[in-house]
């Protein structure tokens, strides 16, 4: 998949994860001066006809939501959406930082304050969400 152009535009470049549903990626948008940008594929489990539509329904309905909560300065925009090859691709604005994992250090304590801090803003981003009747199931 390195060096893949998907929809005419977004280069893959790096393997950022691996999931149930699918992989993402760090990509190039070539039509936007290389910008960097995420690209997750939902791969759908089988390619029947029938499966394919309602992975299509499921699909379309998860970039509304996303388009919908990109407008919190936490929640990566997203910038494109769209099928290839039977594959579903969501293509997001890609947040300099690390990932929580890097974080925490098992057997180390973390203080007080600062759990309380990492978990307000954490909390205060899934308000967010929930406030647009959305429900997270990935944390």
């Amino acid at each position: 998949m390195l060096g893949k152009l998907l929809d005419g535009r977004y280069r893959i470049i790096q393997v950022l994860g691996v999931g149930g549903f699918g992989k993402t990626y760090i990509a190039e948008d070539t039509k936007l001066y290389d910008d960097r940008c995420v690209v997750k594929q939902l791969q759908p489990a089988s390619t029947d006809p029938t499966t394919l539509q309602v992975a299509r329904r499921l699909f379309d309905s998860e970039a509304k939501i996303l388009h919908r909560l990109g407008n919190h300065d936490k929640i990566p925009r997203l910038l494109a959406h769209f099928e290839e090859n039977q594959d579903f691709y969501l293509v997001q604005e890609l947040i300099a930082g690390h990932d929580l994992s890097k974080e925490i250090t098992p057997g180390k304590k973390l203080s007080e304050s600062y759990v309380i801090a990492l978990l307000q803003n954490l909390l205060e981003t899934l308000a967010f969400v929930h406030q647009h009747h959305v429900i997270h199931r990935d944390i």
